[in-house]
């Protein structure tokens, strides 16, 4: 029984880390994709000579900047958060 326990053990994190990976992978995919959006909007907006786009565009890639320092933070801190 001991032999069979210690080959099935698996060596995966704890549930709670798993959360707290995932959480951080997807604050850094949503921030990635925000800072992205928001340079495309920046450029729409300077082609169309559209300052308040350009500004909405800033914005974006600045939330977008927001979030992967929270989803490093997330994974810095691990399960703690």
């Amino acid at each position: 029984m001991l032999i069979r326990s210690l080959f099935d053990a698996p060596d995966r994190p704890a549930p709670r880390q798993m959360e707290s990976m995932m959480g951080e992978f997807v604050d850094k995919a949503k921030g990635t994709a925000n800072e992205a959006a928001g340079r495309v909007k920046q450029g729409i907006g300077r082609a169309r000579n559209d300052p308040d786009q350009e500004a909405e565009g800033v914005g974006q890639e600045l939330k977008g900047k927001a979030q992967k320092v929270g989803g490093a933070i997330k994974g810095a801190l691990g399960d703690k958060v």
